[in-house]
């Protein structure tokens, strides 16, 4: 399960995987994401907030995220690892070879400059 929350006057999508990630998650995020990149070309940001990561439910929950991934990377600024997750922290040296956006990792306790990043530079 993915709780997430679109701030759509700054263009930053929040996410926290909560449980393993699922289809059902990655059609919700396409659900609310689409439509707002449609009109606005494009996100600020996206925050990802996990303590840990959840993995996923099924191959197709696997599957569903790379998909997402593929379709949405090059619409998408910059990305937030707000993590004290080892696996997690990797995240930033591991997306630069897959995504166009400027990635970065910030500690669970600094969300605050997670997010006031994310919105530097915001119009």
């Amino acid at each position: 399960m993915i709780k997430h929350e679109l701030l759509r006057s700054e263009g930053i999508l929040i996410v926290e995987p909560q449980a393993p990630l699922a289809v059902e998650d990655f059609a919700a995020l396409v659900k609310e994401v689409d439509p707002y990149i449609e009109q606005q070309g494009q996100l600020q940001g996206l925050l990802i907030c996990a303590a840990s990561f959840p993995g996923w439910s099924d191959f197709a929950g696997f599957l569903s995220h790379v998909r997402f991934i593929k379709n949405h990377h090059e619409k998408i600024k910059k990305v937030a690892a707000v993590t004290d997750s080892g696996f997690l922290s990797i995240l930033p040296r591991v997306a630069a070879y897959f995504v166009d956006a400027e990635v970065r990792h910030f500690p669970f306790a600094e969300y605050g400059d997670a997010l006031a990043w994310l919105s530097k530079g915001h119009d």
